[in-house]
C-alpha cells in the first residue's frame, strides 16, 4: 500500500472510531514505570492495567519498568527525566506516592508529569503472622503501650497509607506516633516475605496482597482501615475494636510531563476504554478493588486536595 493511501485509511479509521489521530498513534506501544518492586499493589495494578490495555484494543503493546523506592520517588525521577514529552509513556501512582514526597521531600514532584485519571480505591488490612504470640489488635495496641520499639510495623515505604494508618493507631491509643518502630519495605513481595518470616510483628497492605495467604493460613487478619467492614471480608474494622481511624488508599496513572493537550486527551481515552474492559472487570473483582474512574480536572483537583489532606493527618499523627 501507498504511504498516502495508508495515512488516508488511518485517518478514516480514527474518524470513525471517535477517536483523534493521536490516540491511535499513542496506543501502538505503551511503556509502562511501575514505581515500585514486584509483587506489591502498583505491580499488580500496572501489570491489570496493560492487560486490559492490550484486551481492549487500547494498546497493541505494553512493556514495564520496575524501579521501587522511597515511595515511588525513584520511578518518578526516572520517569520524569527519561520520558518528558513522549506520548506513549505513563506511570502508575497513588495514594503511598504522596506520602513519601510529603516524608521524604525528594528533589523531584508530581508536577513533572501529567495527571490521566484515578483507577481504583481500596483500604487496608493489618495482618499477623500465623504463628505470632498475638491474636488480635488489641494485643498490639497493649504491647506497643508498654514498649513502642518492641512492635515492628512492616509495610511499603515511608509515607505508605499503612504507615501513617499506624501513626494514627498510636496517636489514638496515647503512644507517641514518633516512637513507632515502622520498616519500609521496597515492595509489596519483601514485605509479605518480612511477615511470613517473623521478622516484623504485624504487617500492613491492601488486602488483595495479602489474600492469598489470610486465606492459607499462613496470616491472620486483625483490622480494615474501611468505615465499614468489607463486603464479603469477615475482618473487624479498626472503628469496631475502639480505634477511631479510617485511612483508604487509591491509585491512578500519571502520563509524562510536557505531552500536548490532545496527547493528554488521547492517553485519557486509552485509559477509559480499558476500564470498560472484560480483563480490568475481572482484576477488579479477583483482587477485590473498587472501581473509582475519575479524570481530567476533577483528577488533578482530587490529588492536589489528597496532598493537602494527606499532610494535615500526618502533621496530627506526629509524622512530620
Amino acid at each position: 500500500m501507498r504511504r498516502d493511501t495508508f495515512l488516508k485509511s488511518l485517518a478514516a479509521l480514527a474518524a470513525g472510531s471517535g477517536l483523534p489521530l493521536q490516540a491511535l498513534a499513542a496506543g501502538a506501544n505503551l511503556k509502562m514505570m511501575i514505581p515500585a518492586n514486584p509483587g506489591g499493589g502498583w505491580d499488580t495494578t500496572g501489570r491489570a492495567l496493560g492487560k486490559a490495555l492490550q484486551e481492549s484494543g487500547a494498546a497493541a503493546t505494553v512493556s514495564y519498568d520496575n524501579k521501587g523506592g522511597a515511595a515511588g520517588a525513584l520511578g518518578l525521577a526516572q520517569f520524569a527525566n527519561a520520558s518528558k514529552g513522549d506520548p506513549n509513556a505513563v506511570m502508575v501512582m497513588g495514594a503511598v506516592m504522596l506520602g513519601g514526597i510529603i516524608t521524604g521531600k525528594p528533589p523531584v514532584s508530581l508536577s513533572q508529569a501529567t495527571p490521566i485519571a484515578r483507577l481504583t480505591s481500596e483500604y487496608n488490612v493489618f495482618v499477623l503472622p500465623a504463628d505470632s504470640p498475638f491474636k488480635t489488635m488489641k494485643d498490639v495496641v497493649e504491647q506497643m503501650k508498654k514498649d513502642p520499639g518492641s512492635v515492628k510495623w512492616g509495610g511499603g515505604s515511608r509515607g505508605s497509607t499503612e504507615h501513617v494508618a499506624a501513626a494514627m493507631i498510636a496517636r489514638e491509643v496515647g503512644v507517641d506516633a514518633a516512637k513507632i518502630n515502622y520498616v519500609p519495605f521496597r515492595g509489596g513481595g519483601e514485605a509479605t516475605a518480612a511477615i511470613l518470616g517473623g521478622n516484623v510483628t504485624i504487617g500492613g497492605s491492601g488486602y488483595s496482597e495479602f489474600q492469598s495467604y489470610i486465606e492459607a493460613g499462613k496470616m491472620r487478619a486483625i483490622g480494615v482501615t474501611s468505615d465499614t467492614r468489607l463486603k464479603g471480608i469477615n475482618v473487624p474494622t479498626l472503628k469496631e475494636q475502639g480505634i477511631n481511624v479510617v485511612i483508604g488508599n487509591w491509585r491512578g496513572v500519571y502520563g509524562a510531563g510536557g505531552i500536548t493537550p490532545d496527547q493528554r486527551k488521547a492517553l485519557t481515552e486509552m485509559i477509559v476504554k480499558a476500564t470498560k474492559s472484560k480483563a480490568w472487570a475481572e482484576s477488579l473483582e479477583k483482587n477485590g478493588w473498587t472501581s473509582a474512574l475519575m479524570v481530567g480536572p476533577e483528577f488533578e483537583k482530587f490529588v492536589d486536595d489528597e496532598f493537602a489532606g494527606l499532610r494535615a493527618i500526618m502533621v496530627k499523627a506526629g509524622m512530620i
